[in-house]
């Protein structure tokens, strides 16, 4: 596991031990950051679930402007805090240990506002279903956000949510990667070099 671009390029990530954490393959955290593109580029990111720091720390890499990261695990928490001094993208770094629904209530309470939105829960839980319910009515995504939310094939992210619009499948495997974005937004979706609407079992390009 490492960085694949940016800043921190070949920087080699610290996993936790044992088998809660699943860090995103570098085929498909690859896959992901070629479809985000230049919308990376000073992002506020929170990452959800956050495990090694995988994502948050790529986006950082890559440009992102700040990165929220949020897990309840302590060895997670630490590693997190490894990954971010080793790859030296730690000033541009906050890390909680907290639990995800509570952190995005906090982030109500704050006020803050994101524009790229990281989530890669366990597996088969529940829990990419449920986070998107709390993200559809917490306001929190800025107008022109993205939300990436990672999860199994077996879980099917298809009702209806009030503010957030699911605009693109990616199928890797057990995989599926899917974003999300604010349902009144739609250039990023329609306009040339954006993050066009489809349903693909392959990684596609802006």
């Amino acid at each position: 596991m490492r960085i694949i671009t940016g800043s921190a390029r070949g920087a080699r990530l610290k996993a936790p031990r044992g088998m809660e954490t699943r860090p995103t393959a570098d085929r498909v955290k690859e896959s992901v950051f070629n479809i985000l593109g230049t919308r990376v580029r000073e992002a506020r990111v929170l990452d959800l679930f956050a495990g090694t720091g995988n994502l948050g720390l790529e986006a950082l890499s890559r440009g992102a402007k700040s990165a929220v990261f949020v897990d309840n695990g302590s060895s997670s928490v630490a590693v997190i805090r490894d990954n971010a001094c080793h790859t030296k993208l730690q000033d541009r770094t906050v890390i909680y240990r907290k639990d995800v629904y509570k952190a995005i209530e906090a982030a109500i309470h704050n006020r803050q506002i994101f524009d790229m939105i990281f989530s890669d829960p366990p597996y088969n839980k529940g829990l990419a279903v449920a986070t998107i319910d709390k993200l559809d009515a917490a306001g929190i995504l800025a107008p022109d956000g993205i939300i990436v939310i990672e999860h199994s094939c077996h879980e099917a992210l298809d009702a209806k949510w009030s503010c957030l619009r699911k605009i693109r499948n990616e199928k890797y495997g057990e995989t599926m990667v899917s974003f999300f974005t604010n349902q009144e937004i739609q250039q990023s979706v329609n306009e040339p070099g954006g993050i066009h609407e489809t349903d693909s079992h392959m990684s596609g390009q802006l």
